[in-house]
């Protein structure tokens, strides 16, 4: 299989379904053969970007490291996965700007949405007050005017998510979908 780097960048509010989607497209590109690594935010914060805060500038920070590692990465040729919240647009730019290769990918669920699908009760913490600068709550997510792709996981399955973010990939000659025969 034809292979070239791309990084795939999944954002969206905390529970909107980022990590659940990277998972399944990480199974599907694994099944056609392809090559790739997954950035999850939380397991970059608890090794990469060990020790960042929340405050905007730390946020900005985190994301600059995820960057990085997936400018690397895309340049030779792995497809990178990123499941990160990343709130903030022109951030999220500056990054598509550095790696060319780039996918903008819109886990699209509304605020009631992920606040119901909230296994880690951090929503409640953050309406509480217990959690301070929590994005979707007392922080700005900032959504994508043009991403490439719009998941809306309120109302699409977990499938029709992932067949869109494969048609797109293949549409941009990142990869090929073997056809069935």
């Amino acid at each position: 299989m034809r292979q070239n780097g791309v990084t795939v960048w999944l954002t969206g509010l905390s529970g909107a379904g980022k990590s659940t989607i990277s998972d399944a497209l990480e199974k599907k590109l694994k099944s056609f053969g392809y090559s790739l690594e997954i950035l999850d935010g939380d397991v970059v914060r608890t090794n990469l970007t060990k020790g960042l805060g929340f405050s905007k500038e730390d946020r900005d920070t985190n994301v600059r490291r995820i960057g990085f590692v997936c400018q690397l990465l895309t340049r030779n040729n792995v497809i990178v996965l990123v499941a990160a919240i990343s709130p903030y647009r022109n951030i999220r730019n500056e990054i598509r700007e550095k790696i060319g290769n780039f996918v903008e990918v819109f886990i699209n669920a509304p605020l009631t949405i992920c606040e119901t699908r909230d296994v880690k009760g951090l929503y409640k913490k953050a309406r509480a007050g217990e959690i301070k600068s929590f994005t979707g709550i007392d922080d700005p997510y900032e959504a994508p005017l043009k991403p490439e792709v719009d998941c809306r996981t309120d109302v699409e399955t977990l499938e029709e998510s992932v067949d869109k973010i494969l048609k797109k990939l293949e549409e941009m000659n990142y990869i090929e979908i073997p056809s069935i025969e």
